[in-house]
């Protein structure tokens, strides 16, 4: 008799994208047959996202009002508002393993990315938005920098780019960078002594991550300017590619993979060098954490960087456990309203960025624990953005409500998001306002 709910801890099964049965379509309609059952059953995961409520519509529209009466046609419609951001697995569903349902909804939805994009490609406008790196690099190019950040604030160039393109009028595009985090941090030395601590090794080596690289280079100075404070050697890993993790959203495993070819050789070194490895974007960090070791589970270098890797604010409360986090702040941040992204909700460590702010005196931290919607390109697009403000709404509503001196998100397209539909004030990192609290 099958139990209600499981009373063990989720645990997560390798993914097997190299077997060909992986990728038979008639084997993945009938899994999602099943899974689509067994939520529409449940219905405790609809508030998450919109891939749960497109799922129910279709069941209660279809004439049984169960799935079998669900166009397999369909199927994808869910899929297509799945953007992996694994809350479902980590915080609602009853029946992931050990239970002997042995759901796991985000992985599935993968596997369908997986199989369209083998059937069907990736289009141009998907495809531009995953190439991060190629992307980045050239709109970082002197001068083209300064004049696509320019064109993308004319409504008229919006209004081009969501006709030709897809990509929505309204959607916060990232300004580009000449001055890459590369260039700044070019000349960077540390003169700290490494100290260690049990759970820290007391030198850290930086993954910029290609966001920070080309569009928001500050997060990364930033970043180096708190851990030098706090006596922690930073040395900036050049030459890093994209995580991967844009490309596996689209469904891309072999990007996936030749940019894990190109990362963990590198990475590996560092950590046999007495490295840990810090991003300062939940997303990346979780690809190197999960994402990573579940698609490449007989790679021991995979496995050896995944477990060296560290969310910054987890890494100094791990230091401050020890009595080696600088707790001598100059200045206080009153209110803050701080978004909790659900890339690192999933990691697993609890709220370290909370918990530290409030180490800082005559700071206030309302935390929120909701989806923003953004994905780093599902608010993007043009088919997709007004959800997006839509599932942000409560965020937003949140944020107003808390009247903050300062509000924002670890991941920076998050705070971007809730932007979108605040009225002046602009969101700041939680590496940002750390640094401002240490006044350096």
């Amino acid at each position: 008799m099958a139990r209600e709910g499981s009373l063990e801890a989720p645990t997560r099964h390798p993914i097997d994208w190299k077997n060909p049965d992986f990728y038979n379509e008639e084997l993945l309609n009938k899994e999602l047959e099943r899974v689509y059952d067994i939520c529409h059953g449940c219905r405790r995961c609809v508030s998450l996202c919109h891939a749960f409520p497109t799922l129910f519509d279709l069941v209660d529209e279809s004439e049984t009002m169960e799935v079998d009466g669900v166009a397999v046609a369909d199927y994808m419609k869910v899929v297509d508002h799945c953007y992996l951001c694994d809350l479902c697995y980590l915080t609602k569903c009853p029946y992931v393993p050990p239970h002997e349902w042995q759901l796991d909804f985000p992985h599935l939805m993968l596997r369908a990315k997986a199989i369209d994009h083998k059937k069907n490609g990736t289009s141009f406008r998907n495809n531009l938005l995953s190439n991060t790196d190629a992307v980045g690099k050239t709109m970082s190019t002197p001068v083209l920098s300064q004049v696509v950040n320019f064109v993308n604030k004319i409504p008229l160039t919006r209004a081009v780019l969501d006709s030709t393109l897809g990509i929505h009028k309204s959607a916060h595009l990232p300004e580009y960078h000449s001055k890459t985090l590369t260039k700044r941090l070019k000349n960077h030395a540390s003169n700290n002594e490494v100290k260690a601590t049990d759970s820290t090794n007391g030198k850290v080596a930086l993954f910029g991550t290609c966001y920070g690289e080309y569009n928001e280079p500050h997060l990364g100075e930033d970043l180096v300017a708190v851990f030098e404070h706090n006596k922690i050697p930073v040395q900036f890993i050049n030459d890093a590619k994209c995580c991967g993790m844009p490309k596996m959203e689209s469904g891309d495993l072999e990007a996936v993979e030749a940019a894990m070819h190109h990362n963990i050789p590198m990475l590996a070194k560092l950590v046999d060098e007495g490295f840990d490895l810090i991003a300062p974007v939940p997303s990346c960090a979780l690809m190197f954490k999960q994402e990573l070791p579940l698609l490449f589970p007989d790679n021991a270098d995979v496995e050896k960087v995944g477990k060296a890797f560290f969310d910054p604010f987890e890494y100094l409360m791990l230091r401050h456990k020890a009595g080696e986090l600088n707790t001598e702040f100059k200045n206080s941040l009153g209110k803050v309203a701080y978004h909790v992204a659900c890339h690192q909700r999933v990691q697993n460590f609890g709220m370290k960025t909370r918990d530290l702010l409030q180490l800082i005196q005559d700071t206030e931290v309302t935390a929120i624990e909701r989806c923003s919607g953004h994905d780093g390109t599902y608010a993007v697009k043009k088919e997709f953005h007004d959800i997006s403000m839509k599932i942000a709404k409560p965020v937003i509503n949140r944020v107003k409500q808390a009247e903050p001196d300062h509000y924002g998100s670890d991941c920076p397209m998050a705070g971007h998001q809730i932007a979108n539909g605040m009225d002046d004030k602009k969101p700041e990192h939680p590496l940002t306002l750390l640094r401002q609290a240490y006044g350096i």
